[in-house]
């Protein structure tokens, strides 16, 4: 027994402390960049999806701009106070999903789950391809390459994210404040401006007012509504991705849930205050926040800086979806809606199967648009507000049943916006339907099977193992290990030593055809091992065709058959030093253990011997 002793006036080394993870994960401004770049990016488009609307108004249509962009500060309100409060109630996150799985029952937990997983999906595709739509609009030369670029920008955003949430965050940080600072420069130049100081940009482009104005009627304000909806996807963003947070989780949580919603309500309604104070009219070919740009800053350096920013912040909003759904995979993953393998995490707080399973998806989705954002934005922004809704009907439950202090308000928050978020659903389901909402509608009840197809499949396989049971206790039985060889060699010797240290009896079988090649080969070995003689029978065994693996599994499993018999087959197989060098292998050993595998419940070991 050995005893540390320190000397006089030495001091005891100090231990390090174990790593907990902490440094990987986000603080409240670091959340804010890695997790809101959607809803940042959204007055990209937002405003202007309203105005495309009202336009079919003409001029006069366009006065409404400001009391719906209001209407849409109001609901963003109260989302904000409500996914506060989600946080602080589910503090692992989950956001709809966690809600609804505790108070709404299995089957909605999965309708919010699959809208969550369809909008998450989504915006990666729609934000990459407006991000290069913005590129291409600066150098039209490269329109023809957009596909390309859009899978260039998506493969560096997943190479990013698989360092890590905190380094993605830190990489976006930047481009982040310079958008938002920009808007709001452009809108506090703006409201000191009584006319446009340039419309250089909106110059020689056609007006897409309507000629044959419609009247402003509740269902234009409806349709201008909920096309500006798309602004609020990425709310709850932030709710989803709790435990990405550094302690305390859901302090730091709410504070960047606050944050997003009081940047991006000033800038959605400075922008459109601005709108109605120039009286701006849409033009074909070029956007609203660039006529904003150009009507505030005028046409000079400042205009390209917001255009190259807002860019950029578009390609990148698809982080939003990288920071959430990993998480939301995880979670699926662990009540066995979705393979284990989503739980797994890596170094530096990733899930990297996650990661990795929404870039492959979402690069599909590039493909068949073809990198074209209108083909994506019809299917926009109907699963988040399918989740918002039953996020804040599980809440009014939730308040119902804890009956804390002040519940009755907590519910009456959460009510109004399930009920407001409920009506917006289906506004925008109804309007956008024969766009291509059609195919969210379909998809969601599949994505529901698909789920619980996996969970029927971990049932049934968790009853087969007697998951949850107390097993039988743990018996010896009689250890066979077969050995497959070929020929004689130092990887011979190893395998049979291996062997000997594994089991009771050692048997090396040799597959032997009718070839008269095949035949002076077996008598040679045979020869050889009589002369070697290594305590260890060899096995012959006959086979008409050319095959190596099911005369061995056949074998095995006749061994197995022998009761009380535990067979094991122990796999001889030469480790390279160079990984090019794998391509002079003959595949045998792969080829035995898929026979054995696939016919047998024998154990398979694979000895690896290095060069």
């Amino acid at each position: 027994m050995s005893v540390l002793t320190i000397e006089p006036g030495e001091a005891p080394a100090a231990e390090e402390p174990p790593d907990t993870g902490e440094r990987h994960r986000l603080t409240a401004v670091t959340g804010l960049a890695a997790l809101s770049l959607d809803a940042m990016a959204s007055v990209a488009y937002g405003p202007e999806a309203i105005v495309l609307v009202l336009a079919a108004a003409g001029a006069h249509g366009l006065g409404f701009t400001l009391p719906v962009t209001l209407a849409l500060a109001g609901l963003l309100a109260v989302l904000v106070a409500s996914y506060r409060q989600v946080i602080a109630a589910f503090p692992d996150g989950g956001g709809s999903y966690a809600v609804a799985k505790t108070h709404l029952g299995a089957r909605t937990s999965l309708v919010a789950a699959a809208s969550l997983v369809l909008d998450y999906v989504l915006n990666v595709a729609v934000a990459v391809t407006a991000g290069v739509a913005a590129l291409t609009s600066a150098f039209p030369a490269m329109y023809g390459d957009r596909l390309w670029l859009c899978l260039v920008v998506l493969v560096l955003i997943t190479g990013v994210n698989l360092r890590g949430i905190v380094e993605s965050a830190r990489a976006f940080i930047v481009p982040t404040a310079v958008f938002v600072v920009s808007i709001l420069i452009l809108i506090g130049v703006g409201l000191f401006r009584s006319a446009p100081v340039s419309t250089e940009a909106a110059a020689g482009h056609a007006s897409v007012l309507s000629d044959n104005a419609t009247t402003v009627g509740a269902l234009l304000l409806l349709k201008a509504f909920a096309s500006g909806c798309s602004a609020l996807t990425g709310v709850e963003a932030i709710a989803n991705a709790v435990p990405s947070f550094r302690v305390p989780r859901v302090k730091r949580a709410q504070r960047a849930e606050v944050a997003l919603g009081a940047v991006l309500g000033v800038m959605l309604i400075g922008l459109s205050v601005l709108i109605s104070r120039f009286h701006l009219q849409p033009v074909e070919g070029v956007t609203v926040l660039a006529q904003l740009a150009d009507a505030s800053l005028g046409h000079n350096w400042a205009f390209y800086v917001i255009q190259f920013a807002t860019m950029i912040l578009l390609a990148l909003s698809a982080n939003t979806s990288f920071g959430g759904l990993p998480v939301l995979l995880k979670l699926l993953a662990r009540d066995n809606y979705l393979p284990h393998v989503f739980a797994l995490k890596a170094d530096r707080q990733v899930h990297r199967h996650g990661v990795l399973a929404l870039s492959l998806v979402s690069a599909a989705l590039l493909v068949f648009s073809g990198g074209d954002t209108n083909t994506l934005v019809p299917l926009f922004a109907i699963g988040v507000f399918v989740g918002f809704t039953i996020a804040q009907v599980g809440m009014v439950i939730h308040w119902r049943g804890e009956r804390g202090r002040g519940w009755r308000g907590k519910a009456l928050l959460n009510g109004s916006g399930g009920l407001l978020t409920g009506v917006s659903a289906v506004v925008v389901t109804a309007t956008k339907f024969e766009e291509g909402a059609w195919l969210i509608v379909i998809a969601l009840p599949l994505l529901v099977a698909a789920f619980t197809a996996v969970h029927r499949a971990y049932a049934r396989i968790g009853e087969r193992l007697g998951l949850g049971r107390v097993p039988e206790h743990p018996h010896r039985d009689r250890s066979v290990v077969i050995v497959p060889v070929s020929n004689l060699s130092r990887l011979t010797v190893e395998a049979l030593n291996a062997a000997a240290s594994l089991g009771d009896e050692v048997r090396a079988v040799t597959v032997c055809h009718p070839d008269p090649e095949d035949r002076a080969q077996l008598y040679a070995l045979e020869r050889d091992w009589a002369r070697w003689d290594p305590g260890v029978p060899l096995i012959r065994l006959t086979s008409e065709r050319r095959a190596l693996g099911r005369p061995i599994a056949a074998y095995v499993g006749g061994t197995a058959a022998e009761p009380g018999t535990r067979v094991t087959v122990l796999i001889p197989e030469v480790e390279p030093d160079r990984l090019w060098q794998r391509l002079l292998q003959n595949q045998r050993g792969a080829v035995v253990a898929h026979a054995v595998r696939k016919d047998t419940d024998a154990v398979i070991c694979r000895l690896r011997f290095r060069i």
